[in-house]
C-alpha cells in the first residue's frame, strides 16, 4: 500500500529551510526548479512534500 502525500505551505516550507520570507519560495519556484505547487482550492496552494524531498535530493547531488 502506498503512502499518501503530505501536502506542505509556503510557510512550512520556508520555515523548513530557515527562511524568513515565504516569498523566497516562491522565487525558487521561479528561478531554482523548485517544485511547482499544486491549487488544492481557491486560495489553497500547496507542495507534495514527496516532491520536495526528491528536489532535496537532486540538490544533494549536485553539490
Amino acid at each position: 500500500m502506498t503512502k499518501p502525500d503530505e501536502y506542505v505551505s509556503d510557510i512550512q516550507l520556508a520555515a523548513r529551510y530557515g527562511l524568513k520570507a515565504r516569498e523566497s519560495i516562491w522565487k525558487w519556484v521561479k528561478t531554482q526548479s523548485f517544485p511547482k505547487p499544486i491549487k488544492l482550492s481557491p486560495g489553497c496552494t500547496r507542495w507534495r512534500m514527496s516532491e520536495v524531498e526528491t528536489w532535496e535530493k537532486s540538490r544533494e547531488i549536485a553539490v
